[in-house]
């Protein structure tokens, strides 16, 4: 069988393979997220607010169009419904919309198709992060949140997060979006443990 990205070695704070290391010495100004799902991309994000960046979500753009159709916002409507926007509008649909909304320092969460990636490595000071940690960890954080999630089980919960790693132009690319990354974050310890390995890029 083969092998999922979560089973694999901890890692503690590798440099990806994308990284400027000139680039990685200077405070980012836009700060992008992408990983898997339960991760911890929002606790993430929320330690970068703390220090004055503003907070956007690429699902945010998703949300505001299910709340326009009165449809609900779960997860698997919030994955079909960015599908279809990407094909109608363009694959980086979500990130143009977002761009036009940053005015500032900003961290800009829940990135999930390379074409996202590639429009917001045109803001100058973007840096991209991408968070990762066992997939038996995620699958009892996303538990324990208690939000509408389809996967019941730890293998309905590998068998979505393989439909959403390597789509078409217009899905979710997550494999690539992490493999993209400049940085990329192990969190399978504690807050704390996850703010120390921040430290280091803020």
């Amino acid at each position: 069988m083969a092998a999922h990205r979560g089973d694999r070695s901890p890692l503690e704070l590798r440099q990806g393979p994308a990284a400027d290391p000139e680039k990685m010495k200077k405070p980012p100004r836009l700060i992008g997220l992408t990983g898997t799902n339960g991760a911890g991309k929002g606790e993430t994000a929320a330690f970068f607010v703390a220090r004055g960046y503003d907070y956007f979500s690429l699902s945010d753009i998703i949300r505001e169009e299910l709340q326009a159709r009165g449809e609900t916002v779960s997860r698997d409507n919030l994955i079909r419904t960015g599908n279809e926007l990407r094909e109608r509008y363009g694959p980086d649909v979500l990130a143009k919309r977002t761009v036009a909304k940053v005015a500032g320092p900003a961290v800009v969460d829940s990135i999930r198709n390379t074409h996202e990636v590639a429009t917001l490595r045109l803001q100058p000071g973007f840096i991209l992060l991408a968070i990762d940690a066992p997939v038996e960890v995620r699958f009892a954080r996303v538990a324990a949140r208690g939000r509408d999630e389809s996967a019941v089980d730890l293998e309905a919960f590998r068998k979505k997060e393989g439909q959403e790693r390597a789509g078409g132009e217009t899905s979710q690319q997550l494999e690539a979006c992490m493999a993209a990354a400049d940085r990329l974050i192990f969190n399978d310890g504690t807050i704390p443990d996850l703010h120390r390995k921040l430290e280091e890029i803020a």
